[in-house]
């Protein structure tokens, strides 16, 4: 089978798989036999004399093949329908070769991871740094996503983690730096996914606000003070002592 044309679709949306033969106006389905297969073992749904044969029950509702190109149309798409499909089409007419064409197309589905969300916390500060956890999350995309950032405008690497319940699920990511900031700085996230890509800058502001502790005074100061205290105490009653009689004494003499 010969690989010939990729689609790229997102969940919730229509495609159109298109197969590698078309019968003529003076045929019908009727002449033919018409198989639509999923990575060659998965049959999608199967025709026999106009007829339908077989059906995937994934499928129902879901999918119905145009009587003339044989176009496969699946609507809505799911993640599951992510992979490879084979038209093969056999002409009921022809014993020895009935095998009119058998080609392949590719199918890559995605879905929207959310917009990615960045939080920090601080997880040690002093008056030179602030060192803070960076996390970005992002959640509910398909397929497996990279995950890259920048800080004021140069790249870093995130340390990153990725949760799905198998390889044809959505994909949760998480991104952590450890970045020991001295002042503030811009960062990026960024997700991509299938060709698309989400991406989120926020600034990171550091706390380092230092509060000089206040020196208590030493021994020698304290000791120093309380003397030179107590003496200005001491002149202060002697003199509050001395000037009252000073001035009775002043009196006398001028009245003699």
């Amino acid at each position: 089978a010969l690989e010939k044309t990729t689609f790229n679709r997102k969940v919730g949306e229509k495609v159109g798989l298109p197969c590698c033969h078309e019968i003529p106006s003076s045929e019908s389905l009727h002449n033919y036999r018409v198989y639509w297969q999923k990575n060659t073992t998965e049959v999608v749904l199967a025709y026999a004399e106009g007829k339908m044969i077989s059906k995937n029950e994934r499928y129902e509702n879901r999918t119905q093949m145009d009587s003339r190109n044989l176009t496969l149309w699946i609507s809505p798409v799911e993640i599951l329908d992510n992979g490879s499909y084979q038209c093969v089409v056999q002409h009921l007419g022809f014993s020895q070769n009935p095998v009119v064409c058998d080609e392949r197309v590719t199918f890559f589905v995605t879905a929207d991871f959310s917009e990615p969300n960045i939080t920090a916390e601080v997880s040690a500060n002093s008056c030179e740094s602030t060192e803070m956890v960076v996390t970005c999350f992002s959640h509910g995309g398909f397929p497996k996503p990279k995950i890259s950032g920048a800080l004021n405008n140069k790249s870093v690497v995130w340390n990153a983690s990725w949760v799905s319940e198998s390889s044809l699920s959505p994909y949760n990511v998480t991104g952590k730096l450890l970045l020991n900031m001295t002042k503030d700085v811009s960062i990026t996230c960024s997700i991509e996914y299938g060709g698309l890509a989400k991406s989120t800058s926020t600034l990171l502001r550091t706390t380092n606000d230092c509060v000089v502790p206040t020196v208590p005074p030493s021994y020698n100061v304290i000791t120093a003070s309380s003397i030179i205290i107590i003496i200005f105490l001491l002149a202060i009653t002697l003199l509050a002592r001395y000037l009252p009689r000073h001035g009775k004494c002043s009196s006398f003499f001028k009245k003699q």
